[in-house]
C-alpha cells in the first residue's frame, strides 16, 4: 500500500495559499480602481456555527476584493447582480467552513510556530516574485495590518494541518488500484500502433443506381489489376490524384485504427504493411486502401508511470474525501443564518 507521506500537507498548504494570496493580492500589479465613498456598515450577527458567530462586517470585509473585481468587469446590471450574489453565497460557506475548521483546531489542539510562519511568508514571496513592502502595501489598502496577515497565515496553516491529520494522511493508494487504473487506461499509457495509408477512392453520386455502382467498382477493378500486374499504388492514386477515369487517388497519412471509419477499420486492422485491400464500400462510394507502413510507438512501462497515476488516484481520493468530511462537520453541527433585514 503506498501513503503520501509529505506531499498532501504540501498541496494544500498551496491550496489554502492561493485563496489567502488570491484575496489580498488579487490587484497588485494592476491600477487600482478610484476610491469609492466609505461605506458605514451596520454589524449584526448573520451566522451562528456552534458557539461562534459569523457577522456582517467579516462578510462584508472578506467579499470587498472580490466584489471591486466584479464591478470592474463590465457585467449587464442583471449579470451584476447574480454575480455578487453567487459570491456572497460562496463567501459565507467558506466563512462558515472556517469556523468548524477553527473549531477543530481547538479541539485538537493544533499548534503553528512562528518559524512555521516565517517559512510561509517567505514562500508566498518566492512564488510570487514579491517583497514585504509588496505586501505591506497591498495590507494597508485592504485596511489590515502585519500582524492580521501572519494571523491569517497561521489559521490557514492550521487548516492545512487539521485537513493532513483527518483527511489526507488517511488516504492510501493501493498497486492493485494503480495497475487497474493502468489497464482501463492503456489507449493513454500503452504503444500505439499507426498504418500509413494510400487510398484509390471512386465517388457515388446520390441516390446511385446499380448501373454507376458497378461502373465504379469496375473502375477499381481494372486499377487493382494494374497493381497486380506490378505497377506501384502510389504511382497509381498518384496518377488519378485529378479525378483520372473517375478515381481519386491520395496518400491519406499515418491513422490509428480507431481513427478510421468502423468499415475501413476491420479491415485495415488485418493488414501487414505493404498489403492493399479489397474493395471496400463507404457512405460516399466505393475504396481500395493501401498499408505502405505500419509505425509501432513502445508504450510506457507500468513502473514508469506509476507515481503519476498515483497521484492522480490520490487527488481524485482526496478530492472526495474533503468534501465528504466537510460536509459531515457542518451535518453535526448547529449552523443558523440568519435572513438579510
Amino acid at each position: 500500500m503506498l501513503r503520501h507521506r509529505h506531499m498532501p500537507c504540501e498541496r494544500y498548504q498551496r491550496f489554502f495559499m492561493i485563496i489567502l494570496f488570491g484575496a489580498l493580492f488579487g490587484g497588485l500589479f494592476a491600477p487600482l480602481p478610484a476610491p469609492a465613498a466609505e461605506t458605514i456598515i451596520v454589524d449584526r450577527i448573520v451566522a451562528v456555527v456552534n458557539d461562534d458567530i459569523i457577522t456582517q462586517h467579516d462578510v462584508e470585509t472578506t467579499l470587498r476584493p472580490y466584489l471591486e473585481n466584479t464591478k470592474a468587469q463590465g457585467f449587464s446590471p442583471e449579470m451584476q447582480r447574480q454575480a455578487i450574489a453567487r459570491l456572497r453565497k460562496d463567501v459565507m460557506d467558506t466563512l462558515i467552513e472556517n469556523k468548524l475548521t477553527d473549531q477543530e483546531v481547538k479541539r485538537y489542539n493544533i499548534t503553528v510556530s512562528e518559524e512555521e510562519i516565517d517559512q510561509q511568508i517567505a514562500q508566498i514571496k518566492r512564488m510570487n516574485s514579491v517583497t514585504d513592502e509588496d505586501i505591506r502595501a497591498m495590507l494597508s489598502g485592504r485596511g489590515m495590518n502585519w500582524a492580521d496577515y501572519r494571523k491569517d497565515i497561521k489559521g490557514m496553516l492550521q487548516r492545512t494541518k487539521l485537513v493532513n491529520r483527518e483527511v489526507t494522511s488517511r488516504v492510501v493508494i493501493t498497486k492493485d488500484e494503480i495497475k487497474a487504473y493502468y489497464e482501463k487506461n492503456l489507449a493513454k499509457y500503452g504503444g500505439s500502433r499507426k498504418y500509413h495509408l494510400w487510398n484509390l477512392f471512386a465517388k457515388l453520386p446520390r441516390n446511385a443506381d446499380s448501373a454507376e455502382r458497378q461502373e465504379a467498382q469496375a473502375r477499381l477493378q481494372a486499377a487493382l489489376a494494374e497493381i497486380k500486374e506490378g505497377r506501384a499504388f502510389e504511382d497509381v492514386a498518384s496518377s488519378s490524384g485529378a479525378g483520372t477515369g473517375g478515381l481519386q487517388g491520395s496518400d491519406l497519412g499515418l491513422f490509428r485504427a480507431e481513427e478510421l471509419t468502423p468499415q475501413l477499420r476491420e479491415v485495415v486492422k488485418t493488414m501487414s504493411a505493404g498489403a492493399v485491400s479489397p474493395i471496400v464500400e463507404s457512405e460516399f462510394g466505393f475504396q481500395v486502401v493501401f498499408v505502405q507502413q505500419i509505425a509501432e510507438t513502445a508504450g510506457r512501462p507500468l513502473a514508469e508511470v506509476e507515481p503519476e497515476i498515483q497521484e492522480i488516484l490520490y487527488r481524485e481520493r482526496v478530492d472526495g474525501k474533503i468534501k465528504t468530511w466537510i460536509t459531515e462537520l457542518r451535518r453535526r453541527s448547529h449552523i443558523k443564518i440568519m435572513e438579510a433585514k
